[in-house]
């Protein structure tokens, strides 16, 4: 079963929920996260990314960001304000990118579940990301990053969802990125519905917020240690969304060298290994890799895995770096590497040509997106996915719906 409980939301007045809500704060550097808030002292990147707040050489893990991004807490409630929900509830949030629409529950889910793998993961977690934001929740008592998780779908859930969405929203704006934001508080009545409803789901699943998750149940290790009361920290904030609602884009990779090759060089390798053929990427097949290289784009036909390979090892991701870029580019882990770098999909294909141009990288990779079904089948099995697998878009806003502790 999946235990969803209601829970009394921290969150923005409605007339400032606009200003309040951020990009989430791992998707952005100190610089990018600095002149996003630079104007806006109501952004709640002052709370997730408090460094912006303070001198450039300060580290963003020393303890001072802990302090002042507490203290910054403080000052929001009450210059906003936030608001603290007077009884638990829970909320439909949904999200619109261009013809792409997608809705999910917000509510809180169990630590306990996510230790004993009801709540299963795709991806493995870096310890140093996981310390900052343990430390986060801490120092805050708050869980201010929101995990998204995914399931599959229920009928039930997706009726009460539709009446629910009909009324007036609490929140409804568009982000200066585009994408729409509207939320709905869930009438009292429907409330023990969508409960029954998600004790009867078998299991759910990260799509992103790996760390966060992680963070909150080591929160509430660290808690219990220290003889604090646990209670609110027994669950972490999340929204879950229907399997058959959310969009995964692709990750790219670009590589800052050749390693030692010459374009032509690095194709003949290539053509010992993959096939290559002269095809746009948008000529490609789902399967298949585009490659931009001396200027020109083309296209890496991988060979097919074994009968037996693990799903994890058949996605093109995982391919690649067997066939490609470890063997020949020399990228040995891409989590550690400093010679390769990352590009959500949402950037699209130019991004990748712009980087290769101005010399900031020397090769790129675009690669065909995972799909929800992989995802899904690749955590049944307990598989990790390459790093930097999968990009969610629309991303959920921080700001909006905060879990005390």
């Amino acid at each position: 079963m999946a235990q969803l409980l209601p829970f009394r939301a921290l969150r923005p007045a409605p007339a400032v929920a606009s200003r309040v809500a951020s990009v989430p704060y791992d998707v952005v550097s100190t610089a990018e996260a600095r002149a996003l808030a630079r104007e806006e002292p109501l952004s709640f990147l002052h709370v997730t990314r408090s460094e912006i707040d303070l001198p450039d050489a300060v580290s963003p893990y020393d303890a001072s960001v802990y302090a002042r991004a507490a203290a910054n807490l403080r000052d929001l409630k009450a210059a906003a304000p936030l608001l603290t929900d007077e009884q638990p509830a829970l909320y439909f949030y949904r999200q619109q990118m261009g013809a792409h629409v997608q809705t999910g529950l917000a509510g809180c889910f169990s630590v306990d579940e996510y230790e004993r793998d009801l709540i299963r993961k795709h991806e493995k977690t870096r310890p140093d990301k996981e310390d900052d934001r343990t430390r986060h929740i801490i120092e805050l008592r708050a869980q201010t990053g929101v995990v998204f998780l995914t399931y599959r779908a229920s009928q039930v859930v997706d009726d009460v969802a539709a009446r629910a969405c009909t009324g007036e929203p609490l929140y409804d704006f568009t982000a200066a990125d585009g994408i729409r934001h509207t939320v709905w508080p869930v009438a009292v009545p429907e409330v023990k519905a969508l409960v029954e409803a998600f004790g009867k789901i078998p299991v759910l699943y990260i799509a992103d917020g790996h760390h966060r998750a992680a963070s909150a149940a080591r929160a509430r290790a660290a808690m219990r240690e220290q003889g604090l009361p646990t209670t609110e920290a027994d669950v972490f904030i999340a929204v879950a969304f229907p399997d058959t609602q959310i969009k995964i884009l692709p990750y790219h990779r670009v590589v800052k060298d050749l390693n030692g090759h010459s374009p032509a060089s690095l194709l003949a390798e290539l053509r010992t290994r993959v096939a290559v053929e002269d095809r746009a990427p948008e000529q490609r097949s789902s399967d298949d890799v585009a490659m931009f290289l001396d200027g020109r784009w083309q296209t890496l036909a991988l060979p097919e895995p074994p009968a037996g390979t693990p799903r994890a090892d058949a996605l093109a991701v995982a391919v690649l770096q067997r066939e490609v870029l470890e063997p020949i580019l020399g990228i040995g882990d891409p989590r550690t590497d400093k010679r390769i770098d990352f590009v959500g999909g949402i950037r699209g294909l130019g991004a990748l040509e712009a980087l290769v141009t101005s010399g900031q990288a020397a090769v790129a990779f675009a690669l065909p997106p995972v799909t929800v079904g992989d995802l899904i089948a690749i955590a049944d099995a307990g598989g990790i996915m390459p790093p930097k697998s999968t990009w969610f878009e629309p991303k959920l806003r921080d700001g909006l719906l905060v879990h005390q502790i």
